[in-house]
């Protein structure tokens, strides 16, 4: 039987800007354990944006809540800082 939802072959746009995301992701937390400081912020700013992106590609509700949640803590976070 076959399967109701099937992926395409080869990378979508959404594959690129996930895995674009996840990197600058990583760099952000690599920036916060060697303490480079708000460079690490920015990395996770342009994370959370993209992977909003990604929800939004998605029309994902959950993906795009929680990286609003996270931009707005991240934010007050960097300004009272």
């Amino acid at each position: 039987m076959a399967s109701a939802v099937q992926k395409p072959d080869g990378f979508q746009p959404v594959d690129i800007v996930k895995w674009v995301a996840t990197a600058i992701q990583l760099v952000g937390y690599g920036l916060t354990g060697m303490n480079i400081v708000p460079w690490n912020v920015f990395a996770f700013f342009g994370g959370i944006v993209l992977w909003f992106a990604v929800g939004v590609m998605w029309k994902d509700k959950a993906i795009m809540v929680v990286h609003v949640g996270a931009f707005v803590s991240l934010l007050i976070g960097y300004l009272n800082a």
